[in-house]
């Protein structure tokens, strides 16, 4: 059918190239001949029958190369159809017989009578051509003159006008002689689709571009190309003038194909099929198979486009696992899609599944028979294989292989083997398949399950006892992480600034959390019950939780350790606003000397008030920290190992400092400083 022209011009004329196609007038097929050759074709089409190769007598022409060329064949000035010129080369095949030696003086008279029957060489070319639809077959002869025959040289080409092709076709060319000397030539070739429709790729979406003019009207198709039956129809519309259709991802199948054509009488329509090899159609292929049960033994596997696959059954036992294969005894079969296929059991069950596979990967998997029959069952399959004089042998498909009954291996059908081999024999166990050497058996396991439970049930009680128990025993301390860990402050009152120095540091611990006593936050108890007493129950309270009580270093209590290291009893009479730290002394030097110190206690000074060495020997016994420069250990080692992570540990030593920083400024300032609020010297405007 013709082609309109503005089809072919929008498909050829966007190339300088192909704007000067040849054009031929009239629907004559023609042949030429390269000089030196004469050439026929004849009339109408012949039979495509290559028939065998045969011997060459002697010296023959053959085609030894095709090239096609696109032209234009019209029927009227702008009324076209895209044709293939096709040129065949030719060259000499075969050798001349050389006469014998006695023969050449008899043949030397006779060379002057054989010249003129030897004066050309002549052959019958066959050119066959297919584009689906159309396929032909044309006959052309060719001579060439005995003086240009060189074996194995070109003497050359014949040229053929033309097989008509529609646009975007797969156009297949075949050309040999008759006889045929060798094996013909072939040539395939991709003829160019229409350029104003094309596919392109965004993210998730696939938008279809037709670019048009505003006054054309088309149609456009989307079907799925199915191999088996008619084509199935998805969408379908008449358009006018340029348009973009999306198409999301998941619409996208090997086989989904595009149909356009123009909506005028008679026209021609170009099909495009862009998606075969798109790794997100096959994807969705497989996404969209469905296997469906038909019958008790007949199934279905159901999809949009043809699919290479095979079937297996498998055996799935309850509890996950993978999917046991029955090949062998049960054989491999070719699956064809939306084709009923039968499967050769004599019972079905719930614990058979049906496997299909591509390339060796698995694809689909599905228990056809579990909603007609109900959840997976503990059953136990067995293969049964018979051998001569009715002797049979029994085993357990296992994932460890198959397990011979009356075996010593340490798998539950070997334990089991001879109920099982009991239970087959009184007829407790279901046949599902058989042929002349074997058979699968399915026995049930639920009764040797139900034995079991006993034992479970015990060992569950023992086990909630134990865990019970555990509870207990960390009860206290789960309580005490979730609450934060008790910290005691220990510190000697020098002055108001290191009062307030301690208050800082402890109002810093409580945000971490941590719970922190000190006396300054307990003046009132600290009166009513004494210095000594309000200590001894707060370090009792803090150590039976399993907290640490911190020892705050200044040069006030390093000399007050010093006066009861050196005289336990002058030192045990008030001393003015160091009581407190001295009736702490009284608790705190017995475990120090007796050796409990280490885990119960930890001790800290603040840099720019003591230097390391001044802490006593005996109390370094504990960790003592350097503050703030050794903030992260000190944090570390009050809350406990693993309870922070690197970084967070770190932010909060961060924290911490810029929070002891102000006072411990104020405290280290010089007497007299300008900066000193006691001097009078008013900060700021």
């Amino acid at each position: 059918m013709p082609v309109p022209w503005f089809l072919l011009s929008l498909a050829l004329g966007r190339s300088p190239m192909v704007l000067s196609l040849e054009k031929l007038m009239g629907p004559q097929d023609t042949a030429r001949c390269s000089p030196g050759l004469s050439c026929h074709l004849w009339d109408g089409d012949v039979l495509c029958l290559p028939g065998s190769i045969v011997s060459a007598p002697g010296p023959v022409l053959v085609p030894t190369r095709l090239q096609t060329e696109l032209v234009l064949r019209c029927h009227q000035e702008t009324d076209c159809d895209l044709c293939v010129r096709v040129a065949i080369h030719l060259a000499v095949h075969g050798h001349w017989e050389e006469p014998k030696d006695e023969d050449r003086s008899g043949r030397a008279a006779d060379l002057e009578l054989e010249e003129p029957r030897n004066a050309f060489l002549q052959a019958q070319v066959v050119l066959s051509f297919q584009a689906y639809p159309t396929a032909r077959c044309v006959l052309l002869e060719v001579q060439v003159p005995a003086a240009l025959v060189q074996p194995g040289q070109s003497v050359g080409s014949v040229v053929f006008d033309c097989f008509e092709a529609a646009l975007g076709a797969e156009v297949r060319l075949w050309s040999y002689t008759q006889p045929r000397y060798q094996k013909e030539l072939n040539l395939t070739q991709q003829l160019p689709a229409l350029p104003w429709l094309s596919v392109s790729a965004d993210g998730d979406d696939v938008h279809l571009v037709l670019d048009v003019s505003e006054e054309q009207h088309f149609g456009l198709s989307l079907y799925w190309n199915q191999v088996q039956g008619p084509t199935k129809p998805w969408w379908h519309s008449n358009l006018t003038g340029p348009r973009n259709i999306t198409l999301n991802h998941t619409d996208l199948f090997p086989c989904l194909c595009i149909q356009v054509w123009p909506l005028e009488p008679d026209s021609v329509r170009t099909s495009l099929c862009p998606f075969k090899e798109d790794p997100r159609a096959h994807r969705n292929l497989w996404r969209a198979a469905r296997l469906r049960l038909l019958s008790p033994q007949g199934w279905q596997l159901n999809a949009p486009c043809l699919l290479l696959a095979e079937a297996t059954l498998c055996w799935q036992a309850p509890g996950g696992g993978p999917c046991l294969s029955l090949v062998p005894p049960l054989s491999r079969e070719n699956v064809t899609v939306n084709k009923t296929l039968e499967l050769p059991l004599l019972n079905a069950h719930p614990n058979l599944c049906v496997q299909v596979s591509s390339w060796e990967k698995l694809q689909l998997q599905e228990c056809l028979w579990a909603d007609s029959l109900g959840a997976l069952k503990d059953d136990m399959l067995l293969l049964e294989t018979r051998g001569p004089q009715d002797n049979r042998s029994l085993c357990a498909l296992e994932p460890s292989g198959c397990t011979p009954l009356l075996s010593q291996a340490s798998t539950r059908a070997a334990r089991l083997g001879e109920q099982l081999l009991q239970d087959l024999q009184s007829g407790q166990c279901l046949q599902l398949w058989e042929d002349d050497l074997r058979a699968l058996w399915a026995c049930p396991m639920d009764k040797y399950v139900h034995q079991r439970w006993a034992l479970v049930w015990l060992a569950c009680l023992l086990l909630a006892s134990a865990l019970f128990l555990l509870f207990l025993v960390k009860k206290n301390q789960v309580k005490a992480v979730a609450r934060g860990r008790a910290t005691l402050l220990v510190y000697s009152a020098e002055d108001s600034g290191f009062e307030r120095l301690v208050g800082a540091l402890a109002s810093a611990l409580c945000q971490l959390p941590l719970r922190v006593a000190v006396d300054l936050w307990s003046r009132r108890e600290l009166s009513a019950q004494g210095p000594l007493a309000w200590f001894h129950a707060q370090r009792r309270q803090t150590l039976q939780e399993g907290g640490v009580v911190v020892l705050l270093f200044s040069p006030g209590a390093v000399a007050l350790c010093h006066e009861w290291l050196q005289d336990g009893a002058s030192a045990s009479a008030p001393h003015g606003p160091h009581d407190a730290f001295a009736a702490s002394l009284s608790c705190v030097l017995p475990d120090f000397l007796q050796g409990r110190a280490p885990g119960r206690y930890v001790g800290a000074y603040f840099e720019g008030l003591l230097h390391s060495e001044a802490v006593p020997a005996l109390f370094r016994s504990v960790p003592v920290f350097s503050l703030p420069s050794q903030l992260p250990d000190f944090l570390r080692t009050l809350q406990g190992p693993g309870t922070l992570r690197p970084g967070r540990l770190g932010e909060r030593a961060k924290r911490v400092s810029r929070a002891l920083q102000p006072a411990l400024d104020q405290l280290l300032q010089p007497p007299g400083d300008p900066g000193d609020p006691e001097d009078g010297t008013r900060v700021g405007t």
